[in-house]
């Protein structure tokens, strides 16, 4: 049997990384479900994208090119042959001339070598039962079907319209050598981007003019940071044109952990985008909402689809909310500074590498004095208030610059020296061996004796804790001080609903609905200077947060931010806390 080598394609000047790429390649041929990120769609929602991208019968699909990037077991591969089967037939095609007609039509490409063998089969059938002859079926699979890394492989284009699900791959899982590929090839690939990132470059830059590109996949990277050079590219050279909020639908057989969403982005120039959340996905609602959604008339009464304008603006996060939140939004930003202006810090805890040799009991750290410090951790705070635990972190960091001498503190020298086994197998301790028991976050202990608000980085409510000066914040928790705003009535602020939209416009959601308060969330919130702030209003803050209400706290908030009626109407469609 002749061996199945997978198509690549290598940049010039990649001839001596040849065998390693093609060693990497051929590994995640083979690999198996998981680690190359195989989830499969369910039919209704393939005929809904297939619908949305314009790929329709009652159009001369034999025309047209399509490209399905990673067709896995031929969920978006099959119902589009017969869709092209359908459409050629009403051309009023005859079957002798099959393969000239339709030979160039699909473009599809598969790594897996199992799953290419199996599709294949399958497309085979589905054109057998299209009443295409045998021999004519195989021709066409050879036509259309190339197994190879789509990042890598010459896969020809333009296409008029790419459709799929690409693969959802950490970063940190692909060979190293073979990121390194991807890196050098694809220019947003930025930072810890999942593999969905490059594939997505890669189908936009092979549309024609006026061409489609419908994917469901995360929704991370419209708005964290690995996303920003895509959706750069996309503000810059595309037109988001349909977005549907997959959040809470089963549109796969199998359940998974990311928020998925529908894109349709064309190969045009700017305009508004229409919007619609959650929808059922029986087969007739759905195609009653692709028929609104591709409309370009205003929407109907009554309709579910929302129509917005500038969501893509450089590498800024998407901000796909109601059009009542997203006013309020622009309207704050425009008009307050943010928290740093504001004269707020955003910091976070320690990370050490290893926890189980950095923190313990504090009383039992057998350390010096002067060496270890209470930290405080999520679940000290899990009440709403900090109920510390008794445990220490050690901190090897001298006062100045660099870390303490071990030789000045025999016990801390023992200490670390019974655990370096575990200590200097980290990263930061490989990379620079001299500094092995360094955390890998620096400590500095006047964190600790300073007043500051803890936030836990995922979170379901508003557990917003005020700490007074005592303990170090661990590494899941973000924290905030200030010189100048009371940090009482900047925590009943950070409660309220305002903030919380802001966290749920700019953060990425997690399984169960939890959003992310990271710093670079955080820093995104607009505050007025505490000395603008009207006593009254000062007043109102500190006692809502003194009370833990959280009535009061927005009550508070929507008079700190001059709130009008329609503005506290938006803001009541944001998720209950």
């Amino acid at each position: 049997m002749t061996e199945f080598v997978p198509a690549i394609s290598l940049r010039q000047g990649s001839f001596f990384e040849l065998n390693p790429i093609v060693d990497a390649v051929t590994a995640l041929a083979n690999a198996g479900g998981n680690e190359r990120g195989a989830i499969f769609t369910k039919r209704e929602v393939v005929d809904f994208i297939l619908d949305l991208a314009g790929y329709t019968t009652d159009r001369p699909l034999h025309s047209l090119t399509l490209l399905e990037p990673s067709f896995g077991g031929g969920d978006f591969l099959v119902p589009a042959i017969e869709r092209l089967l359908v459409a050629w037939r009403l051309s009023g095609a005859s079957n002798g001339a099959v393969v000239n007609s339709l030979a160039g039509s699909i473009r599809a490409v598969e790594l897996h070598r199992g799953s290419f063998e199996a599709t294949r089969i399958k497309v085979i059938e589905t054109l057998r039962g299209g009443e295409i002859l045998a021999a004519d079926a195989q021709a066409l699979a050879d036509h259309w079907l190339l197994h190879g890394d789509f990042l890598l492989a010459d896969i020809g284009g333009p296409f008029d319209v790419v459709v799929g699900n690409p693969p959802y791959v950490r970063s940190e899982l692909i060979p190293t050598v073979l990121m390194a590929e991807y890196r050098a090839r694809y220019a947003t690939v930025y930072d810890r981007a999942d593999l969905y990132i490059p594939f997505i470059e890669r189908s936009l830059t092979s549309l024609s003019p006026g061409g489609q590109l419908g994917f469901i996949c995360a929704d991370r990277w419209m708005k964290n940071r690995y996303g920003g050079p895509l959706r750069r590219l996309v503000a810059q050279r595309f037109h988001l044109k349909i977005y549907v909020d997959m959040v809470g639908t089963q549109a796969f057989h199998t359940e998974v952990t990311a928020y998925p969403a529908i894109t349709v982005i064309a190969s045009a120039p700017p305009s508004v985008t229409r919007v619609a959340r959650r929808p059922s996905l029986d087969a007739a609602t759905l195609r009653a909402l692709a028929d609104e959604l591709v409309d370009p008339s205003a929407p109907k009464n009554n309709s579910t689809v929302d129509v917005m304008d500038t969501v893509t603006d450089g590498s800024e996060p998407w901000i796909l909310d109601a059009s009542g939140q997203l006013d309020l939004i622009r309207r704050l930003e425009a008009q307050f500074p943010t928290l740093d202006k504001a004269g707020c810090k955003v910091g976070i805890g320690v990370a050490t590498g290893a926890d189980d040799a950095f923190i313990g009991l504090l009383d039992r750290l057998d350390v010096e004095d002067d060496r270890k410090l209470p930290i405080v951790m999520t679940r000290d705070i899990k009440n709403g208030t900090v109920e510390w635990r008794g445990f220490g972190v050690i901190n090897p960091f001298a006062d100045g610059a660099g870390l303490v001498d071990l030789a000045d503190y025999p016990r801390l020298k023992r200490y670390l020296e019974a655990r370096k086994s575990l200590i200097a197998n980290r990263h930061c301790a490989q990379k620079t061996p001299a500094n092995w028991y360094r955390t890998i976050d620096r400590i500095t202990p006047a964190i600790a004796r300073m007043q500051k608000l803890l936030i836990p980085d995922i979170k379901g409510e508003a557990n917003i804790v005020l700490e007074n000066g005592r303990l170090y914040p661990h590494h899941n928790l973000y924290y905030i001080t200030s010189e100048t705003w009371n940090l009482k009535a900047l925590q009943a602020v950070l409660r309220s609903r305002v903030t919380r939209l802001f966290i749920a416009t700019y953060s990425t959601r997690m399984r169960g609905g939890f959003l992310r308060f990271q710093a670079q969330y955080l820093r995104r919130l607009r505050l007025p200077l505490w000395d603008q702030v009207p006593v009254m209003i000062r007043d109102a803050l500190i006692q809502a947060a003194d009370t833990h209400d959280a009535i009061a706290c927005d009550r508070a908030s929507f008079a700190l931010y001059h709130l009008r009626g329609e503005e506290i109407a938006a803001l009541n469609s944001v998720d209950d806390r």
